[in-house]
């Protein structure tokens, strides 16, 4: 006599509906992903180009003597310390560090399109790859000429490392989420990158990088007080300058506008970046 069937469609198990199969978790981002690519970029940046990295360093070096000269002659001291290059490098290199980093983060998926049509690279790679680059090279090229600025002026100060660590943590943190936002509105809106660039031209001037923000009208001050930017210089002066001690310094402020605008480009790039990939 053949054996019963089990499986009869009387059974309540067997007429269940079958689960569908669970979504594959997203793809963690490995170091390795990101250290190739970080090699990927040196050798495309830097590789490429006569001097490599010497230009990294004459460039922010270049800008910095030409400003210090320009200055020399229309004013008799700066605003802070005796020496024009110092001042004008510990407001200059936190806000290069910010602008850096914020406009290579802005081009991370245009420039390595090609390589996220791969599985094994995901967007977020190439968004930490070029941040770990270039902020560790803009960290490097700052204590670099800093150190020699104050060796060939002779300058003697006592550094209060506190409030710089403070200041190019805050600018770091600053480009990475304005370039995340930005990176994420490049890619679905292409005119964006044009526009911000032309409004942000004269960032550099109401950053609190020529001057202190003591040197302004008091109307002129508290429009400027809502520049991220202008924290972040006094800060850094701070540091350098120990009679300056600015009260308009709010460092919440300033990782607010880094940590929303890093929120609001990460969920769009999350649930926008095949769309940004295939236009």
């Amino acid at each position: 006599m053949p054996p019963s069937d089990t499986t009869s469609s009387s059974d309540p198990l067997s007429s269940a509906p079958v689960a569908p199969p669970l979504r594959p978790k997203l793809r963690r981002s490995t170091l390795r992903t990101v250290a190739a690519l970080i090699l990927r970029e040196m050798a495309t940046r830097y590789g490429a180009k006569p001097g490599g990295y010497a230009w990294a360093i004459f460039e922010p070096l270049g800008t910095l003597f030409i400003l210090s000269l320009a200055f020399s002659l229309l004013l008799r001291s700066p605003s802070l310390g005796e020496s024009f290059i110092l001042f004008y490098a510990t407001g200059y290199l936190p806000f290069n560090l910010f602008n850096g980093t914020a406009g290579m983060l802005t081009a991370a998926i245009a420039f390595s399109k090609s390589l996220l049509k791969y599985p094994a690279v995901g967007w977020i790679d190439a968004l930490l790859a070029r941040f770990i680059l270039n902020a560790l090279t803009l960290l490097l090229i700052s204590y670099v000429l800093l150190v020699a600025i104050l060796w060939f002026t002779g300058t003697r100060t006592v550094i209060d490392m506190p409030p710089v660590i403070g200041a190019f943590v805050m600018a770091m943190a600053l480009g990475f989420g304005i370039g995340t936002f930005n990176c994420a509105m490049r890619g679905l809106f292409p005119v964006y990158g044009t526009v911000w660039t032309m409004l942000t031209r004269p960032l550099l001037i109401v950053s609190a990088v020529l001057y202190i923000m003591e040197d302004l009208p008091n109307g002129a001050q508290q429009v400027l007080w809502y520049n991220p930017l202008a924290h972040i210089t006094g800060l850094a002066r701070t540091g350098f300058y120990p009679v300056y001690n600015p009260d308009y310094i709010n460092p919440a402020y300033v990782m607010a506008w880094a940590l929303i605008p890093m929120a609001m480009g990460l969920l769009l790039l999350r649930k926008h970046h095949l769309a940004i990939l295939n236009r």
